[in-house]
Order: structure tokens, then C-alpha cells, then sequence
């Protein structure tokens, strides 16, 4: 199958770089390193082994790329109206787009914009970051789940897990409204904590009182959950959460290094969309909607 990702930088570009250095056929489009990556390569320097694409298929408009079978989006989410518009080139009648996206309605916005569009969320469990012209570093983890939101064609779905695995990235189905919202058990509390207090997810466990407070904001994105009638997701899951984070080494996470490197943060699928989602079944997520405010205030 044919690949194409959008946004080629930590998550996208890990991805891509490992479907691509496993021999599949991928195309990248890139924006700010495009012509550093065109002259030397993409590099990814990676916890399970480094690896290097010396000439890999580098791309500035979608217009210049060819139609792909699955289309990998890994850009923020406050692109997503830039999104809507450079991704037409890239689809076939039968198009998968996986997006590789934090927040909560990203799914659905698209579908509104795309109606006969194949969708699937990707789910990235993984420590990266890239903060220098084509260069990834791949710190931790690397496991994605896809949720399958309007993918019609099963065995195209499948395809791209089994690709995945055969790629060396640990994949799996999960129910799609599960997936998103355990992610969000995730990314609430830390993307916000670490840009609003300054500091990295090991100080926030390390001290008594904003573990605490991590800890109860999890349950909140949990009960949020619950009460929007999703299956399978439990306090159990913030403890799973927890313990993954104590075993990570020091990390900032995305919004964190957003702020730091002064880019907009996705404020809107990350807090506002499931904030607002929550109070349509009655449920206030209080705790996550100060934090909210504290960012958008920051921004």
C-alpha cells in the first residue's frame, strides 16, 4: 500500500520513517525542514535503534504527491482548517486517513467536511520529540491503537494494522470512543500541568500534592466518560496511567514544548471540545476546565 503523511514531525515522522525504513512506500510532506530533509536525509534517533532514511520521498505540497491508500496526519490540531484543505489531493475513493491527533471531535469535524470519507483515529503511545531540522528523537514507547471511526473496507483496515507490526510498531484495534477518551486520561492532566506549573511529568508524581492532583483529574476525564455512556474504562485505567508515567523517563510533552518553542497550543480538542462535550450530559469537569482557563490565559 501507498502512504502519505501529513505533518512529519515527532509522532507523524516517527510513524512514517518506520513504515518507510521497513521498505513500505511512503511519501512526507514536510514545511519547515523541507529542503534540509530533501538534502540530508531524516534521521530518527530511537530508544529500540537508531535508523536513517538517506533519500526518503520528501514532498512540499500535497498537489506534488501521489493518491494514497492511507494518509497518516500527524499536524497539530490547531491546523485543522489547513488540514481541510491540502488533504484533497492525496484521496482515492477509498482512502483511509488515520489522525494521529490529540483531543476529543477531531473524527467528526473531519467527517462533517469529508461525508463519503474513510476514518480511523490513531492513538500514539509514545515519548518523542523533534526539535531540529530533520532530526526525531524517539525516546520511550512507540505502541499505537487505531479505533476505527467510518472505515468501511475491513481488510484495508487491517492492512494498515498488520503493516504496522511488520514495521516493528506495536499495534492494535481498540474501540474508537474508548481510545480517544483513555487518551485524554493522559493528556489532560500532564500537557496542561507541565506548561501552567513549568516543569516536566516526573516533578508532578514526585511531589505529594500535584500528584494528587494529576490523580483526581484523571478520574475526571473518567467520570466525564462514563456519564457520555463510554464502555471499558475505568479508575482502574488512572492508575494503569499513573504507573506508565512513574516508569517514563523525565518528559515534556507536546503542548509543553509547544508553549516552550512559543507555537499555539490545541487548546480546543484538547480541554474546550471535551469540556463542552461533558456538560451536554450534565457532568462539569471543574477541576480540567481551570486548567483550561489557565491556558488559555497563557496563550
Amino acid at each position: 500500500m501507498k502512504y502519505s503523511v501529513i505533518g512529519t514531525g515527532a509522532i507523524g515522522g516517527y510513524y512514517g520513517a518506520k513504515l518507510a525504513n521497513a521498505g513500505f512506500d511512503v511519501e512526507f510532506l514536510l514545511h519547515s525542514d523541507y529542503q534540509y530533509v530533501k538534502a540530508n536525509g531524516l534521521k530518527v534517533l530511537s530508544c529500540s535503534g537508531d535508523f536513517f532514511l538517506d533519500k526518503p520521498k520528501v514532498f512540499s505540497s500535497t498537489e506534488q504527491m501521489s493518491k494514497a491508500d492511507v494518509v497518516l496526519v500527524g499536524l497539530k490540531s490547531v491546523n485543522q482548517e489547513v488540514l481541510y484543505k491540502i488533504l484533497p489531493p492525496l484521496l482515492k475513493e477509498d482512502t483511509l486517513v488515520v489522525l494521529i491527533q490529540n483531543g476529543i471531535g477531531l473524527e467528526e469535524d473531519l467527517q462533517k467536511k469529508f461525508p463519503k470519507l474513510y476514518i480511523a483515529a490513531g492513538l500514539a503511545f509514545i515519548c518523542s520529540k523533534k526539535t531540529q531540522p530533520g532530526i526525531i528523537e524517539h525516546m520511550f514507547y512507540g505502541s499505537i491503537n487505531l479505533g476505527n471511526f467510518s472505515c468501511k473496507d475491513k481488510s484495508l483496515f487491517n492492512n494498515v494494522l498488520t503493516d504496522f507490526s511488520k514495521a516493528g510498531i506495536q499495534a492494535q484495534e481498540v474501540e474508537y470512543y474508548q481510545a480517544r477518551w483513555k487518551k485524554a486520561v493522559w493528556n489532560m492532566p500532564f500537557n496542561g500541568m507541565t506548561v501552567v506549573l513549568n516543569t516536566t511529568t516526573d516533578k508532578l508524581l514526585k511531589n505529594p500534592d500535584t500528584e494528587k492532583l494529576i490523580y483526581e483529574q484523571m478520574k475526571e476525564v473518567i467520570d466525564a466518560a462514563q456519564m457520555l455512556k463510554v464502555q471499558g474504562i475505568d479508575y482502574s485505567f488512572a492508575d494503569q496511567m499513573m504507573e506508565m508515567t512513574r516508569a517514563m523517563i523525565p518528559y515534556s510533552p507536546s503542548m509543553k514544548l509547544d508553549y516552550d518553542f512559543k507555537r499555539p497550543m490545541e487548546i480546543y480538542y484538547l480541554y474546550t471540545r471535551p469540556i463542552l462535550e461533558a456538560q451536554k450530559v450534565g457532568y462539569q469537569m471543574k477541576k480540567l476546565s481551570m486548567l483550561e482557563a489557565e491556558l488559555k490565559f497563557l496563550s
